[in-house]
């Protein structure tokens, strides 16, 4: 063991810690790849991020795993779950290729940053690790020095990055409204529009309402004492099995409204 690395000791609790989360946060990554719900990927997504905000704060670094949680977790992937609930996505994939060749040219690419990925980590030298001094305590104002100080230009780039990213994202999902709100009033309408010729808004009449019978295959009668077909059953009316309605006498007063309606033949009763 090299001198810088002599205060860097590892207790047994941090070994067995990261013997336990590191398998579960490998299988968390290798469901982005095989898991078929856009909301399952999520969950993995929000696995592996708690899993690395309970080893910043075992590695004695309580701002970071705070920071991992509230911000990443509790904001970012809380909104991807939202959006994901809320507007939905289809997990059937097209076989139409609108590009020609685009798997290809995928495959293409997916093998040059594959071979850029292992040249830079073959390439890189870590050195090793140094502890903290007294004077370089990890706390949130040595920690905004460094970034608003030495990587002043970085963060103001990431910041103009993420802005630019949102409202990229806001304006590929905008859709223009071809059609009116459906508000209540025009489905109604839409409704009414749809009724075949002759239909009616309420619901039928029962069957013998207003006849000598109410049975099933009397028709009923209307205001004017008229039999009203449509209130016998079709299947009754296609096996013939409709009776005829029996004679109906309407009366009517000065203005030619109905105040009267007698149905039967002898001594009917008076509606």
């Amino acid at each position: 063991m090299t001198p810088d690395m002599a205060g860097m000791t590892t207790s047994g609790g941090e070994a067995f810690l990261f013997w336990v989360l590191a398998p579960l946060m490998v299988l968390a990554a290798l469901g982005l790849l095989f898991v078929r719900r856009a909301v399952h990927a999520a969950l993995c997504i929000v696995f592996v991020m708690v899993s690395l905000a309970i080893m910043y704060i075992a590695s004695s670094a309580p701002f970071l795993g705070v920071v991992q949680v509230v911000v990443y977790t509790g904001a970012v992937m809380m909104l991807f779950l939202f959006v994901l609930m809320l507007v939905g996505v289809d997990a059937s994939d097209s076989l139409t290729e609108t590009i020609r060749g685009q798997r290809w040219i995928g495959l293409l690419l997916g093998l040059g940053l594959a071979v850029v990925l292992i040249g830079v980590v073959s390439q890189a030298a870590f050195r090793p690790g140094t502890p903290l001094t007294e004077d370089q305590v990890a706390n949130p104002v040595g920690l905004a020095r460094v970034l608003f100080g030495d990587y002043v230009l970085a963060m103001e780039t990431v910041g103009v990055l993420l802005v630019t990213a949102a409202m990229g994202a806001l304006m590929l999902t905008h859709r223009r409204r071809l059609e009116p709100k459906r508000t209540q009033r025009y489905v109604a309408e839409q409704r009414v529009k749809a009724l075949p010729e002759g239909g009616t808004l309420t619901p039928l009449p029962a069957p013998g309402v207003y006849a000598q019978t109410n049975a099933m295959d009397v028709p009923a009668l209307g205001p004017d004492g008229r039999p009203l077909e449509h209130s016998v059953s079709r299947v009754l009316r296609i096996r013939g099995q409709e009776k005829a309605a029996p004679a109906s006498l309407v009366e009517t007063g000065p203005a030619g409204e109905v105040s009267t309606v007698r149905t039967g033949t002898d001594g009917g009763e008076d509606a």
